[in-house]
C-alpha cells in the first residue's frame, strides 16, 4: 500500500466533526478503497478550545488556517467553513500549494466558481463539491460523469430541506407559515435567522451549480431568478389541494434548444400529486432530471445534516485521493457551450391566479378579455362565492412570465377586481 495521503480540514463544526469521526472510525476501510491511508494532518478552527462531539488530537488543531493550507505537504484539503471569505483565499492557496480540494461551499462556487475552477486547472488538482447541493444525494457526479454522453434538458428539484419542511407542515397539518417556521427552528431544520432558506438564496446557489453542470455553461447565482416562500398562504395551499396539487419550493433549470439558451429559477409552485416530487415530505430533498437518452431520473434522500453531508464529502475525498495516487486530476469544469442565460420574463409556465371580484354581470368576460389582450390563454376558470366573497380562480395555459405580469397589472387597474389575492406558478405537468 502507498504511503499515507495527508488531509487538512478547514472547519470542525457539525459537518467537520462527522468527517473526522468517519475518517477515524473507518480508517482501514477507506485506506483499502483508496489504496493508501488517509491521515488527518491538521484541522483549522476558529476557537481551538471549543468542546466537540468527538475527541480531536489537540496537536492537530490550529487557528491559523492560512498557515495550514500553505504548508505544501498536504495532498487533500476539505473546506467546510462556508461563506465567501476567507474560504475563497484558503481554497486558492491550497490549490496553489499542491492540494486537491473538496468543498461544500455552494455560495462561494455559485458566486465565483470560474476563479476556483481556473486555479484547479492551472495547478492540475481536483476541485470537488458533491456536498454543496443536496447533502448525501449523489447528483453532481451523475450530471458530470454518468450523463456526460447524454443531453440533459431539464433539472427540477427540491433542494432546501427547511422550505420543504415548512410547506409540508402547512399542507399536512393546516399550520400557518409562522407556526411551521417556528416548528422547523425548534427541530433544528431552520436557523435562528432563516433568511437564506425561506427567501430562496440557498436554493438559488444550488440551482446555479446544477444548471452549470447540466448544460455545460457558466451560470452564477446572479443569473438565477429567486422567490422565497414567505408569501405562501393557507389559501394557496388549499387552492393547490383543490387542483390535485401540492405547493413545493422548486429549483428549475431548463435548456431552450430553439434559442440555445438556459434558464435557472427558484420559486414556490403547485405540482400535481402524481409527480414524483410531490411525495417528497419533511426535510428531504429530491432532484428530478430529464434527458434525451436516459429519460426521467430522480435522486432522493437527506439533503442536509452532519452525517449526510459528510457522506458526500468523503465520497469526493476518496475520488480525489485515488486521482492523487495516479498522479492525474479528475474531470474538471465543463463550460464549452457558453450558452446565454434566458431572462425570467421569457420563461414559460402555467399560472394559478385568484381574484377577488365584484359580484355583477360581465365580470368573467372582462377578466377573460384582460388575459386575452396580453396573449395569455385560459385553461380553466372557476367562479366562487357571492357578494363581497365573490372570487374567480383562473388557471392558464403555458405563458411567459412577462405576459402574465402584464396581465396581472392590467387586472389590478380594473374596477371590478378588488384584489389579485394570489398568483402562483404550476409546474410538473
Amino acid at each position: 500500500m502507498s504511503k499515507a495521503l495527508k488531509v487538512g480540514l478547514l472547519g470542525c463544526g457539525v459537518v467537520g466533526t462527522e468527517v473526522v469521526r468517519i475518517l477515524t472510525e473507518r480508517a482501514d476501510d477507506l485506506a483499502a478503497r483508496v489504496g493508501a491511508p488517509l491521515e488527518i494532518a491538521g484541522i483549522a478552527v476558529r476557537r481551538a478550545g471549543r468542546a466537540r462531539d468527538i475527541a480531536v488530537d489537540p496537536e492537530l488543531v490550529t487557528t491559523d488556517a492560512q498557515a495550514l493550507v500553505s504548508r505544501g505537504d498536504l495532498d487533500l484539503v476539505i473546506e467546510v467553513i462556508g461563506g465567501l471569505e476567507p474560504a475563497r483565499s484558503l481554497i486558492l492557496t491550497a490549490l496553489e500549494n499542491g492540494a486537491s480540494v473538496i468543498t461544500a461551499n455552494k455560495a462561494l462556487l455559485a458566486e465565483d466558481g470560474p476563479t476556483l475552477f481556473a486555479a484547479a486547472e492551472k495547478y492540475e488538482r481536483d476541485l470537488y463539491f458533491e456536498a454543496a447541493v443536496a447533502g448525501a444525494i449523489p447528483i453532481l457526479r451523475p450530471l458530470r460523469e454518468s450523463l456526460a454522453g447524454d443531453d440533459v434538458t431539464r433539472v427540477m428539484g427540491i433542494v432546501n430541506g427547511t422550505t420543504n419542511y415548512i410547506l409540508d407542515k402547512m399542507d399536512s397539518t393546516g399550520a400557518g407559515f409562522d407556526e411551521a417556521l417556528e416548528e422547523a427552528q425548534a427541530l433544528g431544520y431552520a436557523e435562528a435567522d432563516p433568511t437564506a432558506d425561506i427567501e430562496g438564496f440557498d436554493a438559488a446557489a444550488k440551482a446555479a451549480l446544477l444548471a452549470s453542470l447540466a448544460f455545460h455553461t457558466r451560470v452564477s447565482i446572479a443569473d438565477v431568478h429567486r422567490e422565497g416562500i414567505t408569501e405562501v398562504s393557507a389559501t394557496d395551499i388549499a387552492s393547490a389541494r383543490e387542483m390535485g396539487c401540492v405547493v413545493k419550493s422548486l429549483a428549475i433549470c431548463e435548456l431552450d434548444e430553439a434559442t440555445d439558451s438556459v434558464s435557472a429559477r427558484v420559486y414556490p409552485a403547485m405540482i400535481p400529486l402524481n409527480h414524483p416530487l410531490a411525495s417528497v415530505r419533511d426535510a428531504y430533498n429530491a432532484v428530478f432530471v430529464e434527458s434525451k437518452a436516459a429519460g426521467e431520473l430522480m435522486f432522493y434522500g437527506r439533503g442536509a445534516g452532519g452525517a449526510p453531508t459528510a457522506s458526500a464529502v468523503l465520497g469526493d475525498l476518496v475520488s480525489a485521493a485515488r486521482n492523487r495516487l495516479k498522479g492525474v486530476p479528475g474531470v474538471g469544469e465543463s463550460s464549452y457551450t457558453q450558452r446565454a442565460v434566458r431572462p425570467m420574463g421569457d420563461a414559460l409556465t402555467r399560472y394559478h391566479v385568484s381574484l377577488d371580484v365584484a359580484d355583477k354581470a360581465g365580470v368573467l368576460a372582462a377578466v377573460a378579455t384582460a388575459f386575452s389582450d396580453h396573449g395569455v390563454s385560459i385553461q380553466t376558470v372557476r367562479q366562487e362565492g357571492r357578494g363581497g366573497e365573490a372570487q374567480l380562480v383562473v388557471v392558464t395555459h403555458t405563458a411567459t412570465d412577462a405576459a402574465l405580469s402584464a396581465t396581472v397589472e392590467a387586472l389590478r387597474d380594473m374596477d371590478i377586481v378588488r384584489e389579485v389575492s394570489s398568483v402562483m406558478r404550476v409546474e410538473g405537468d
